[in-house]
């Protein structure tokens, strides 16, 4: 640790070099011992043994010869032509893996490992160990290794607070990029609570431009006091590369879903129970606000914590447990890293005046039941599973509706996947009749000739006239 504090001590005296106005600043020989090999090889040295290299196989099919599947063959031969003949290959993909326990729990990205047959962990001594899948999260790009070392304890990470970093920071990403072996890099953090990526439902990530390339995936993220601040999990690139812009998910997440891992497996989260938008630059002035900030509430489910805590539509929100929020995204990540039972406080912009609402963070209810059906019959939806929505299985499936019927699998051959539906779609309407439940759907949707379907998609209703 003192090799650390001589660290900090000589960065110290080079931000008061930097911050001299440039007519006093003058050139000066170093001082001491510290300020020549000024270093980060302390922290690595103390960090570096917890990240290790993560080889994931699966097994895939592909065809035999790719002829066998161009359409001119198929269209004159069918199937019997060869068409459909696969051989199994073997098929490798690298990352890397945090362990944030001394009992071998491993944090990574779930795409490193998702499909896996066998998962390798090398590491940092070179030791080769079976991993098994304690947990993986689609929704947050998470998952959670376990490996046996004979009850040797191992060198972990503890994890620190990401909302404690400020943009400017020194971070440090350690990783495995091409395979090339263990890599550090260093940068600053670009920018947090950055949305809108897309590698993750819950995307509030921190963002540096410490260099970050394929392989980096699931390494370690560690702040310069060497804790875990964040999983490195995308690089935004054009050509496979680091250009500088690479996001890390923030140690909160990880956090959660490593309390998950330990306590059966199962990711509980909170409902939000609203909807809700940003706010534009023309409703701030709406709302007299000197610039865009806080979230819009669209919409409040009745009964919910939120709607008997005393939200209304058109209250727009600022913070939540004093962080501001700026986006929805934002919104849905800080509710997410709240265990279930806690109580969250939100500070609310209501008709020009500033109250502070609390409600407890609660599971969605599953109400009504899904009633998971196979739609069948003569009729264009004929293939399609459905499931009646509810709070739950909106948050589920991502869809920003509460009531109705979902459509969440659609045969291959089936006549919905030529007409053009989606996993996704909700059915609003047939000919007119509303729908409500799957209850009977069966029934209204056969013997008919005409259909006139209204569904909604992504937020937008969409109208469908089929003939049979």
């Amino acid at each position: 640790m003192a090799a650390i504090d001589r660290l900090f001590a000589s960065v110290f005296l080079s931000l008061v070099l930097v911050a001299v106005p440039a007519a006093a600043a003058q050139r000066v020989v170093p001082q001491s011992q510290a300020q020549i090999k000024l270093s980060f090889a302390p922290v690595v040295r103390e960090t570096a043994p917890a990240v290790v290299n993560i080889y994931a196989q699966r097994t895939v099919q592909q065809p035999v010869s790719p002829m066998f599947d161009d359409p001119f063959f198929k269209r004159f031969f069918g199937d019997a032509f060869g068409g459909g003949i696969t051989r199994e290959r073997r098929q490798q993909s690298l990352g890397s893996g945090v362990i944030v326990d001394p009992h071998g729990l491993i944090v990574t990205n779930r795409h490193v490992i998702n499909g896996a047959d066998a998962i390798r962990v090398v590491l940092g001594d070179r030791r080769e160990l079976d991993a098994k899948v304690m947990l993986s999260d689609e929704r947050t790009d998470l998952a959670v290794l376990k490996v046996d070392d004979g009850g040797k304890p191992l060198p972990y990470l503890q994890t620190s607070p990401s909302d404690e970093l400020q943009v400017g920071d020194l971070v440090l990403a350690i990783g495995n990029p091409f395979g090339v072996g263990q890599t550090v890099t260093s940068g600053i953090v670009s920018a947090l609570a950055r949305t809108g990526i897309g590698a993750s439902d819950y995307r509030s990530f921190i963002q540096t431009d410490a260099a970050i390339n394929p392989g980096n995936s699931g390494g370690a993220l560690v702040s310069l006091d060497g804790k875990l601040v964040g999983i490195n999990s995308a690089i935004y690139t054009k050509t496979g590369g680091s250009v500088g812009i690479g996001f890390a998910i923030p140690s909160e997440m990880v956090d959660t879903v490593i309390q998950a891992a330990l306590h059966g497996g199962q990711i509980e989260r909170p409902w939000i129970g609203f909807h809700s938008q940003e706010v534009t630059s023309e409703l701030a002035r709406g709302f007299g606000l000197d610039a865009p900030r806080g979230v819009l509430v669209t919409d409040v489910y009745p009964g919910s914590p939120p709607a008997n805590a005393g939200l209304k539509r058109g209250d727009v929100i600022e913070a939540m447990d004093g962080r501001e929020v700026d986006d929805p995204e934002a919104l849905a990540f800080r509710v997410a890293t709240r265990p279930i039972g806690s109580r969250a406080e939100f500070e609310i912009l209501r008709d020009g005046h500033q109250l502070t609402l609390r409600w407890p963070m609660e599971k969605a209810p599953e109400n009504p039941p899904r009633h998971e059906t196979v739609l069948s019959g003569r009729h264009p939806l004929a293939g399609t599973k459905v499931v009646n929505l509810s709070p739950a299985v909106a948050e589920e499936l991502g869809i920003r509706k509460w009531h109705g019927v979902a459509l969440i699998a659609i045969a291959r051959n089936s006549p919905a996947r030529r007409y053009g539906f989606e996993p996704g779609d909700v059915l609003i309407s047939v000919n007119g009749q509303r729908i409500e439940s799957v209850d009977g759907l069966d029934r209204l949707l056969s013997n008919q000739d005409r259909w006139s379907l209204v569904i909604s998609r992504n937020g937008e209703q969409r109208r469908l006239e089929i003939v049979g």
